[in-house]
């Protein structure tokens, strides 16, 4: 067993920053080809040239992963340019609440559901087949606590990691003879520009935010990304079907 990557193709979605930006640079740094993906160009464009600027190899993708024809698009693009997907790291998502559950929009509900639902499955529905057809592989999509229980004041966000993981658990059984493996990560606060960003806005709330880890400090975006190494890797073999809490002891309390 082993985190052996050299020659395998990974496809990483949401990579134009945080934490897709740092896994798909992980991925490339283990030694194999990654597809980057995201809908921010620039931002996707950058994490090309931070790989290249490593030694490693990549490639860039446009894709809405809430479209289904952008998604197909995109999974042509990965056999077109690599011949192959090994792993795939299904990280798109969004999150645009600003208040309680009532005082949410349809508008908010439709997207926010769109990119992290629906985003998800219709990723698997068309990375599946990629992988059967190298004789396995593993995919790791990203919840969040916010999936593990509540989330005041992120109420369809939560709805939507919850499903996350129910797609996850459901994907994992389904594929377990195929020799795929589906796995999730639930990260709790990550230092993140979003994460910046409120905090500038209010630095209260950024406290509280620290405040909250047991551990005393908010998750870096490399640790998340080791997560997801680890759960592609040889060295998880026999884990499938999990929701893995990256979260300095926020759920254990």
């Amino acid at each position: 067993m082993s985190m052996s990557f050299s020659g395998q193709v990974a496809l990483v979605t949401g990579a134009a920053n945080g934490i897709g930006r740092a896994t798909a640079q992980a991925f490339a740094s283990a030694g194999l080809k990654v597809v980057v993906s995201d809908v921010d160009v620039a931002g996707g464009e950058q994490t090309v040239d931070l790989i290249r600027q490593a030694g490693g190899e990549a490639l860039f993708v446009r894709c809405d992963v809430s479209r289904d024809a952008e998604v197909q698009a995109l999974m042509a693009s990965v056999i077109e340019a690599y011949g192959r997907l090994d792993y795939a790291f299904n990280n798109a998502g969004i999150e645009i609440e600003k208040g309680r559950l009532n005082e949410g929009s349809e508008a908010e509900f439709d997207a926010i559901m769109g990119v992290n639902v629906k985003g998800v499955w219709l990723c698997m529905k068309y990375q599946l087949p990629l992988l059967m057809a190298q004789g396995g592989g593993a995919i790791v999509n990203t919840a969040s606590v916010a999936g593990l229980g509540a989330a005041p004041k992120m109420s369809i966000y939560s709805a939507s990691k919850h499903a996350v993981i129910g797609l996850t658990k459901s994907a994992a059984i389904e594929f377990a003879k195929k020799k795929v493996r589906v796995n999730a990560v639930c990260p709790a606060v990550i230092d993140t520009d979003m994460f910046r960003r409120a905090y500038e806005a209010d630095p209260k709330k950024g406290e509280f935010a620290i405040a909250m880890h047991p551990v005393g400090r908010i998750g870096k975006v490399e640790e998340i990304a080791a997560a997801v190494l680890y759960l592609c890797s040889d060295t998880a073999a026999f884990t499938t079907g999990q929701a893995l809490a990256i979260d300095g002891g926020v759920t254990a309390m």
